[in-house]
Formats: C-alpha cells, sequence, structure tokens
C-alpha cells in the first residue's frame, strides 16, 4: 500500500515538458494571427455604434422636454436646456427640476453633440454627431451621425 501512495505522489508532481508548452504557445500565436486582424477594426464601429446610442438618449430626453414644456428648446437655446433651465424666450413653464441630463456626454471623438430646431432631415429637430473628423459631411468614420 506504501509503493502505491509513493507512486502516486510521484506522477501527481511530474507537471508538463517543455514541448507540450511550447505546443500551446504556438497555438496560441496562430489564433492570435487569425483574430486579431478581424478585432482591429472594431474600435471605430464601437463608436459609431456609441454615438447613435448617445443620439438616441439625447432625442429622448428633448421628447421628455417637449412634453413638459410645450415645445423642443430653440437652437440658440441648445441642449444646454436639458441641464440648466434656459433663461432666454421662450423660457420653459413646466421644466423638469433637477434637469432631463445630468450631464451633456461629448461624442465619441470628443467633440460636442450638434442641436438644430427645426430639423433639416425631415425631423422636427436634429441631433448629431459631425463622426471621426470633426466637420459636415464625410465618409465612413467621418460621416455625421444623427437622428435622420
Amino acid at each position: 500500500m506504501k509503493k502505491n501512495l509513493s507512486q502516486l505522489r510521484k506522477s501527481a508532481q511530474k507537471g508538463f515538458t517543455l514541448i507540450e508548452i511550447m505546443v500551446v504557445i504556438v497555438i496560441i500565436g496562430i489564433l492570435a494571427t487569425l483574430v486579431v486582424p478581424k478585432i482591429m477594426g472594431r474600435p471605430d464601429e464601437a463608436r459609431v455604434v456609441s454615438a447613435k446610442h448617445d443620439v438616441a438618449t439625447l432625442v429622448q430626453a428633448l421628447k421628455l422636454y417637449k412634453l413638459d414644456s410645450g415645445r423642443y428648446p430653440t437652437t440658440e437655446q441648445g441642449l444646454n436646456a436639458l441641464v440648466t433651465k434656459p433663461t432666454t424666450d421662450p423660457a420653459p413653464m413646466n421644466w423638469k427640476m433637477g434637469g432631463y441630463l445630468d450631464k451633456l456626454p461629448q461624442d465619441p471623438w470628443g467633440n460636442p453633440y450638434q442641436y438644430t430646431n427645426p430639423g433639416t432631415h425631415n425631423n422636427e429637430i436634429d441631433v448629431y454627431s459631425f463622426g471621426a473628423d470633426g466637420k459636415p459631411g464625410g465618409t465612413d468614420n467621418d460621416s455625421d451621425i444623427g437622428n435622420w
């Protein structure tokens, strides 16, 4: 019985050989070369999705503002009307105490979101980001992202 226990202990302490470890490292390297190029384009896609989500959130907050005030903020009052009560005419009568947002988000590229009332894309209002280049228009990642 003693021999069996000592043999079990020796086999449990055996570990991996250098060849086994190298095979695992090679497999991980092959997987990385196949997967990494496909993931590299994802940050740009994630920024676009984030901008679309932010635009939808801002539009919903503006709808609540309109529900309470009877109208959307003017272009001059802008999106700041969701955070602080506008003092310029037309001043909202039933502005929600505390605001409709805690703070205004920046787009994923670090620029402020744009707002126009009336909208120019067959909408009552337009909420949008200029995209990666921070300029109107553009293609691919530089294209505008809005509620149209």
